[in-house]
């Protein structure tokens, strides 16, 4: 069969999509659509141009016998600040307000279209670096996790307060929480991780830390590195952190019951260098 070169950018296009950060090699589209190198070259042209145009993302092409295209997606600056101010605008309704001053944001972390665009804000500042999995613990950060590792093409891996017997065997450590001061345990099947892999951590939501820091420890089990931390809301606290080297979207300063109040403002994501 032989594609007209409009079918062949609509396909070619939807497979990049689809397969972020991975080197795909040019004879396999020339194999797939019965074309000649020099035009999968010429298609994949006009599919940069317009991926680098309306800010999609970029296609990096690797010279050699054993190059090929890689599409690597990204996030304008104005794109990030439009998603931090739908947050804030949604996190600030007074009716997310919870007994004991906490938030209601299973709504936002369960929306596909938000946390996909979450997911590629957080992608977006590691898409240089080598990640090779991402992190966090059950149950509310899943849907971030899993967002950023589509837009980063790795696995996920998720870490539990108790152990499970479809988990097999696994890995335990206790952790001081961090805003409780208490004792808490993390549980990681050993199948989970192999040793030397760099991980990104993520969670919904940050006060001090101490969650955070049990992920850290529980890398250091698996011999594995941190890559960095990825936060969608962080709570501004008087005292100090057991993480400082992080990254946020929205940052929660106070919140008033009695007045049914909640203030917000932008996170640190502009202010950290990358």
């Amino acid at each position: 069969m032989k594609w007209k070169r409009s079918e062949r950018l609509v396909d070619m296009t939807h497979y990049l999509l689809e397969h972020p950060h991975q080197l795909i090699p040019l004879t396999y589209f020339a194999e797939l659509y019965n074309s000649a190198k020099s035009s999968i070259s010429e298609d994949l042209a006009i599919v940069k141009g317009t991926f680098e145009e309306r800010g999609i993302g970029e296609l990096v092409t690797i010279p050699g016998a054993s190059g090929g295209v890689k599409y690597i997606p990204t996030v304008s600056d104005d794109e990030v600040r439009e998603i931090i101010q739908i947050l804030i605008s949604e996190l600030s309704k007074s009716d997310r307000l919870l007994p004991g001053g906490y938030l209601f944001m299973t709504d936002l972390l369960g929306n596909p279209s938000i946390m996909n665009r979450v997911g590629k804000v957080f992608a977006n500042i590691f898409k240089d670096q080598q990640i090779d999995a991402i992190m966090t613990v059950a149950t509310k950060g899943i849907s971030i996790a899993h967002a950023i590792a589509r837009h980063l093409n790795v696995p996920v891996v998720v870490v539990r307060r108790d152990s499970k017997v479809t988990e097999g065997s696994t890995v335990s450590i206790n952790y001081v929480s961090g805003s409780s001061r208490r004792i808490q345990t993390m549980v990681l099947s050993k199948r989970s991780m192999k040793s030397g892999q760099r991980v990104l951590i993520t969670d919904d939501f940050m006060k001090v830390g101490g969650t955070m820091n049990g992920m850290k420890n529980l890398l250091e089990e698996f011999d594995c590195t941190l890559a960095g931390i990825a936060v969608l809301v962080e709570a501004e606290h008087a005292g100090e952190t057991l993480v400082d080297d992080y990254y946020s979207l929205v940052k929660l300063h106070s919140v008033n019951e009695k007045e049914r109040t909640i203030q917000l403002s932008e996170g640190n994501y502009f202010s950290k260098e990358r």
